[in-house]
Order: structure tokens, then C-alpha cells, then sequence
């Protein structure tokens, strides 16, 4: 025996110990019954008066006893009596109790007449009532005393807690939370917008309201949580509702969705807090799975960029789909060792080649496109953060606008079928050099679709929520510390969208590409930072500007007030998908734009302090005096 399987089988052993000295004690328990039953049964047909109990019955009795003994033990060992977790028992076992004292019964009943010894007829009703009492108090005695002891330590220092949505996954909910040992917690109110279920009760608590009594019952129960339970609910209906929520200074939890609910895996541990996502308000983007699927499947897949926030979840989805070979490029080998796990363990047989390289390498790609002759190219790699690219001008437009260039010229040069640039709103009326540089990149791909035949598009999308760098991260950081939350200014408002919807979003791009479109997301409405920051903060329990500041420190270098999605002269068409739109491509000068390209190139390749003005003359939409 080795080492490891000794230690394990040390361990187990006191929990062996321990459920077999508890299915003995069962065991005798069983036997005591049996005995007090058989007993109590002969006393109650003669009114409790043992005088006026006849000896024949006794004697019979006490003849038989230790073959009712013996079968009984059988019938419950069949039944799994001795099996079953009693402090879990529900409906089941008690089934099987009522079953295995009904077995019992008839057993003994043919028993008597094979030894002929004939019992008084109401011996056996009245025998299968007091046994079946006995059986169900000794098994339901233990969850019943547990409950108890819970409920007196939840007493002391427990979370009042409101559940909103009386439904079933709230009846799974109190459920839980009333048996387990592990939750400090007591359900005090439900709330429903049903009028039929208000002054009903679900596992003993009262449905009081509906959403317009929220802050009312929360101040009247002095609850310190609320929990929406609402696994159907439209994200316009969870948003209204965690407006609302939000005032009462109670923390708030959320049931993530229906799924859950399908496969009955409602509960605890399926409760997440409430984000930011919630309070957008608008339904996830749903894009044409299958046609989707039809147009990677069987294709080879570049995607640059793939270990970042956009190209990592771009690889998830692209995976999903079985393409013919995935390849990953990226220039951080963490972020590639990471996806490249990731992906290894999802998705054992897929074909997954993971690169180091940087797309200003000329070489280097040449060499990548030359040897795997990619379909479809997914252009993410960039620098992206504003303010740093501010700092280093130079950077952002080698990496953005360069290594944009080289690897559209190797699309090109390498027969790519496809080519699918990640661009970005600031790239509209840019006031950074992050914005201008996307823009160009957005010329390039224009120029060049008229010119290859490959299919170059774009697709421009607003900030996404989570990815690296974004403001949601830093918040959540900040608000860790006790504050203050940082706001550059009261009024800035932003799109938002999650990173798989505006993957989603470039993929099907990809699908609808003719060739020199420019493609933005309906995003809906902008988003106030501050109103993110507010609410945020009061989902996380707190009460802003008095438990945590929000401070203001001034538009960061490049940075405006709002951002538009599609510039004034692009004009918008629509997709067959409704929240996709296409922007018609603008007119530029491909014989300038490419001198003026030369000369950028020369002129960043010696560093100099300021390209402002050089960027200002290629696009003449960008305007840097916005940044002050």
C-alpha cells in the first residue's frame, strides 16, 4: 500500500467509526420500538387498563416478537433506512418509513396465521400507527433538533433578509437558507408584484408587498440584504428593480439566471452580488449562432492580440465553433500561457497553435501568415490606453498604425479571405492619440480593401465593462480601500457593452462583411461615470460621499466628455441583425494617405516630442486642443 492511499485511509476511518456506531444505535433504536410498539399496542385495545389485559396476547406477543425483530431490520435495510442522510430527509424518506412499517405490518400479519396464533383484528391498524410515529419522530427528530440549534445561533448575530420574487426559486432559496448551518441568515419578507400571492406564505414567510413596498418593508424588517430571486426577469425589469433596491442601503444578491433554475441548481452558491451590468437596463446582444458557426467552422482563425480582453474571449468564441485551426498572437506571453490553458482544457481537440510575436515585426508575420495561410484574421493587438498613450505618441502609432499596416499588407500578400479590424468609438472625432491612431488604422483598411481581395472591414464598438484598464476595475479597487472613488468629471457619460457582446459582435461582422464597412453597435443609451461610480457604491453598502468619497480630478490628457459611435458624413445602414449597423465608407485620397503614411513613419523612427500636427494633416477630424 503507498504512502497517499495509507494517509486517505487513515482519514476515513473515524468517519466509518462514526456512521457505523450511528447505524447501530438506529439499529437498537429499531428494536426498542419495535418492542415498545408491539407492547403499547396491546395496552391501547384494552383502554391503557393493563389489569384488563388478556395473557394470551402477551404471550403470543413476546412468541413472535423475535421474528418481527428480524424481519423488520430486513424490510428497513431494503428500504435504505439505514442509509439515508436524516438531516436532509424530505418527502422520500419519509415515503420509504410509511412503506417499511406498511411491509412490516403484513409481514407480521402472515407470520401470525402461518403459526396460528390469531391476534385481535384491530392489533395490526393500530400497530402500523404507533411503529410508523416511532420510525418517523427517531429519523426526523435530528433535523428538526439541528434546525433549532440554527436557528437559535442565526438569532444572535443574523443578516434579516428580503427576497424579492416569490416563485419557486425563492422556495428553493428559504429552503436553504433555513436548514443550512453554514448561512448566519433569516428570511424575514418576500416581495412579489403578483397581487395573488401578496399575504401568502412560502415555507412559512409572508409575500408583504410588491416593488413599490421595498424601502417601506425594508426599514419596517430592518433588513441588512435583499435578494432578487428572479431568474426569468427581463434586464429592464432587474434594473427597475435594483433602482429601487439600491436606496435602501442593503446589500443586494442576485440569482444569475433561468438556467439554473431548469437544472435545479437554485441556491446558495448560485447567488452572486449585484453589478454594474445590471443597471444598464439592456438586454444582452443576440447574434445568428448558427450562421455564425457556419462561417468559422472548418476555417484557419488569426486572431492578434488574442491573450488581451477582447482577443482572449474572440479565441472562446471562435473555439466554440470548430474551426479547422485557431491561432493565437500575442506579444505578452502570460496573457497566451493563459488562454492557451484555457482553451486546452475546454476544448481537448481543438487544433490550437499560441504564438509570441509582435505584429511591428514585419518578419515575423510574413513568416506566421506564409506558413499557417489564414481564412479569417481577427485584428486585435493595439495599444489602448488613453492617457499612456498620450505620454508615448510615438508607441501608439507604431504598434496601432503600423503593425496594423504590415499585417493588413500580409493579409493581403497571403491570400486572406478575411480581414476583421477591433477599432474603437474614440476613433470618431478623435481628441487622443489612441482615437487618431484607430482612425487611421480605419483608412488603412478602406485603402486596402479596394485594392486586395481580401474582405477588409472594421468594427467600432464603445468601452467594454471588466476589460483591462476600464473604469469598472478600478472602482471596485478603489471602493475596496475605503475610497475615494475617482470621477475625472461630473458630467462625462460613456457606452458600455460586456466584452462577449461586442465579441459576438465582431465575429458576426465578420459574417456580414462585403468588403470596406465600417460596423458600430446600437449601444442604446450613454452611461454618466458618476452615476456608475453612485451606484456601485451603494451595491456594495455603502452610502456615497458619506461611508465613501467621490472625488473629481479633471479630464485626463485626451480625454472628452462623450464619445460618438459613427462620424457625421458615414451615414448608417442596417444588418439583419438590428443592433448592428454599417457605416458607409468615407472618400479619402489613397495616393496622399499613403505618402502621408511614409512620412509618419520616417518621422516617429526619430522619436520626435510632438506629432500632433503630422497626425492633425492625415486626420483632419482629430482635434488634441479638446484634451485641456
Amino acid at each position: 500500500m503507498s504512502l497517499k492511499s495509507y494517509i486517505q485511509r487513515k482519514k476515513q476511518e473515524p468517519l466509518d467509526r462514526q456512521l457505523i456506531v450511528r447505524r447501530f444505535l438506529l439499529v437498537v433504536y429499531d428494536i426498542f420500538a419495535i418492542m415498545v410498539a408491539s407492547g403499547l399496542t396491546i395496552l391501547l385495545r384494552f383502554n391503557l387498563n393493563w389489569a384488563a389485559v388478556e395473557l394470551q396476547y402477551i404471550q403470543m406477543m413476546w412468541k413472535y416478537l423475535p421474528i418481527n425483530i428480524i424481519c423488520t431490520l430486513i424490510i428497513f435495510v431494503i428500504l435504505r433506512l439505514y442509509s439515508s442522510i436524516w438531516q436532509y430527509a424530505g418527502p422520500i424518506e419519509a415515503g420509504n418509513v410509511v412503506m417499511a412499517s406498511g411491509l412490516s405490518v403484513v409481514v407480521q400479519f402472515i407470520g401470525y396465521h402461518i403459526l396460528g396464533m390469531n391476534m385481535f383484528r384491530s392489533y395490526y391498524v393500530i400497530y402500523v400507527g404507533v411503529f410508523m410515529l416511532l420510525i418517523l419522530a427517531s429519523r426526523f427528530a435530528y433535523r428538526f433538533l439541528r434546525m433549532l440549534k440554527n436557528k437559535r445561533i442565526r438569532n444572535k448575530n443574523a443578516s434579516r433578509i428580503m427576497i424579492i420574487g416569490a416563485g419557486e426559486s425563492c422556495n428553493m432559496l428559504v429552503k436553504e437558507i433555513t436548514n443550512s448551518s453554514y448561512i448566519n441568515g433569516q428570511v424575514k419578507c418576500l416581495i412579489d408584484d403578483d397581487p395573488a400571492k401578496i399575504g401568502k406564505y412560502v415555507q412559512g414567510i409572508r409575500v408583504v408587498g410588491n416593488r413599490d413596498t421595498i424601502l417601506h418593508n425594508a426599514r419596517k424588517y430592518e433588513i441588512d440584504e435583499i435578494i432578487i430571486a428572479l431568474p426569468s426577469a427581463s434586464k429592464k425589469n432587474i434594473k427597475e428593480i435594483t433602482n429601487i433596491c439600491k436606496e435602501s442601503d442593503c446589500e443586494l444578491k442576485i440569482l444569475p439566471g433561468m438556467y439554473q433554475l431548469v437544472n435545479g441548481e437554485v441556491g446558495i452558491s448560485n447567488l452572486r452580488k449585484v453589478e454594474v451590468e445590471d443597471l444598464l437596463g439592456r438586454e444582452p446582444i443576440s447574434v445568428n449562432i448558427d450562421s455564425i458557426a457556419e462561417y468559422v467552422r472548418g476555417k484557419v482563425v488569426l486572431v492578434t492580440g488574442g491573450g488581451g480582453s477582447i482577443g482572449s474571449e474572440l479565441c472562446r468564441q471562435i473555439a466554440r465553433h470548430i474551426p479547422k485551426q485557431l491561432i493565437i498572437l500575442d506579444i505578452y506571453e502570460n496573457n497566451a500561457y493563459d488562454i492557451k490553458q484555457e482553451l486546452e482544457r475546454k476544448y481537448p481537440r481543438l487544433n490550437l497553435e499560441v504564438l509570441i510575436g509582435s505584429v511591428r515585426n514585419t518578419s515575423r508575420v510574413n513568416y506566421i501568415f506564409d506558413k499557417y495561410r489564414p481564412d479569417i484574421v481577427y485584428h486585435a493587438a493595439a495599444h489602448k490606453h488613453v492617457p499612456l498613450m498620450e505620454d508615448s505618441p510615438n508607441e501608439a502609432i507604431k504598434n496601432n498604425v503600423f503593425g496594423t499596416l504590415k499585417t493588413v499588407q500580409a493579409a493581403d500578400r497571403y491570400g486572406t479571405q478575411r480581414f476583421v479590424l477591433i477599432s474603437t468609438d474614440k476613433a470618431v472625432n478623435p481628441t487622443n492619440i489612441m482615437g487618431a491612431s484607430k482612425r487611421m488604422c480605419e483608412m488603412i483598411v478602406q485603402m486596402y480593401n479596394n485594392r486586395s481581395k481580401t474582405e477588409f472591414v472594421a468594427v467600432r464598438f464603445g468601452n467594454v465593462l471588466g476589460s483591462n484598464g476600464s473604469v469598472i476595475p478600478l472602482f471596485k479597487s478603489q471602493i475596496a480601500r475605503g475610497g475615494p472613488v475617482t470621477v475625472t468629471h461630473p458630467d462625462i457619460i460613456r457606452y458600455f457593452m460586456t466584452i462577449p457582446e461586442a465579441v459576438s459582435l465582431v465575429i458576426e461582422a465578420g459574417l456580414y462583411a462585403k468588403g470596406g464597412e465600417i460596423f458600430v453597435l446600437d449601444m442604446g443609451e450613454p452611461v454618466k461615470i458618476l452615476d456608475l461610480a453612485e451606484n456601485l457604491i451603494r451595491l456594495s453598502g455603502y452610502t456615497p460621499y458619506e461611508d465613501i468619497q467621490i472625488e473629481f480630478t479633471g479630464l485626463r490628457p485626451g480625454e472628452k466628455l462623450y464619445e460618438e459611435l459613427l462620424m457625421d458624413e458615414e451615414g448608417l445602414k442596417d444588418t439583419d441583425n438590428k443592433m448592428i449597423h454599417i457605416g458607409k465608407p468615407i472618400e479619402i485620397d489613397e495616393d496622399k494617405f499613403i505618402q502621408q503614411l511614409d512620412s509618419l513613419k520616417k518621422v516617429t523612427e526619430q522619436e520626435p516630442e510632438n506629432i500632433r500636427k503630422i497626425i492633425k494633416e492625415i486626420v483632419p477630424t482629430y482635434n488634441p486642443q479638446e484634451q485641456e
